[in-house]
């Protein structure tokens, strides 16, 4: 196994984010299967990002883990996916999530993602962060039904927060993925992705966007409310902390010049503390 791919090594590189936070609450097994599938999603996401590397070469990149992602399934070598072999094994992960989120890295490949129709945006994070959120509700040992209405609607609400929050980096590599509708509903021209976030009326934008984000909060706690059976301090933690960045991000507004949220590390262990108090 490649040495950054052992759990160890894992847990090192998620250990400064917040994903850490949530994830080291879990049991042994469950836990290194979520620093896998992270690890496979950073990795397929750093290729997506890759800002020196040519499209034609990040998109092989991207076939190379659909191939070794097939024969994993088929009982082959695996390859890079030995990464989550283990993972894939003990908790029967669907090969479709993983092709769902590769799908979308392919999708930022393509082309520059700029102001997308409101459903290429939806199809994007379903499978940028809500089949994420399929392949990790089935570590956290849910129920189908709930486990898949908890990953559509905390998937969306988590990646729509990511993408409030990151305006100007985005708009820096030529990317804005505010939909079309609410720039357009704003009055903003569609020139160049810099251009557009700097203009004032873009929080007028972002504002409409981030109704969208309050809503799927609301279905996925509704869901996490009815107390299904699974590992819910994971995913509970993560809906109160972005949920609190988006918070965060609505009250500062996104007139330029901007400053971006930071989720406090200090505030993730009180808010961890207060999750195990009141499960």
């Amino acid at each position: 196994m490649n040495p950054d791919a052992t759990p160890a090594a894992l847990q090192r590189q998620v250990s400064g984010s917040s994903f850490y936070a949530g994830m080291r609450v879990l049991p042994k097994a469950e836990r290194e299967a979520m620093y896998a599938i992270y690890g496979f999603c950073r990795l397929v996401d750093d290729i997506a990002d890759d800002q020196q590397g040519n499209r034609e070469g990040r998109m092989q990149a991207l076939d190379a883990w659909r191939a070794d992602l097939d024969s994993l399934y088929a009982g082959g070598p695996p390859g890079q996916a030995a990464l989550v072999a283990e993972a894939v094994k003990r908790f029967d992960l669907d090969r479709a999530d993983f092709e769902a989120v590769i799908d979308g890295m392919a999708m930022d490949v393509d082309r520059d993602i700029r102001w997308p129709p409101m459903a290429e945006l939806d199809l994007y994070c379903d499978r940028v962060a809500s089949a994420v959120g399929r392949l990790s509700v089935r570590i956290f040992g849910m129920d189908e039904a709930p486990g898949i209405e908890l990953a559509y609607h905390l998937g969306r609400a988590l990646q729509l927060t990511n993408i409030l929050r990151d305006v100007d980096e985005d708009a820096e590599i030529g990317r804005v993925y505010l939909p079309v509708e609410a720039i357009s509903a704003a009055g903003i021209p569609l020139t160049t992705p810099l251009d557009v976030v700097a203009d004032p009326r873009i929080d007028s934008a972002c504002r409409s966007l981030a109704a969208t984000a309050h809503e799927h909060y609301r279905r996925a706690h509704a869901v996490l409310a009815t107390r299904p059976r699974g590992h819910l301090i994971a995913p509970r933690l993560m809906e109160a902390a972005y949920a609190k960045v988006l918070q965060r991000t609505e009250a500062i507004g996104w007139k330029p010049p901007r400053h971006r949220v930071k989720v406090s590390k200090l505030a993730l262990l009180g808010t961890v503390a207060w999750l195990w108090l009141t499960r």
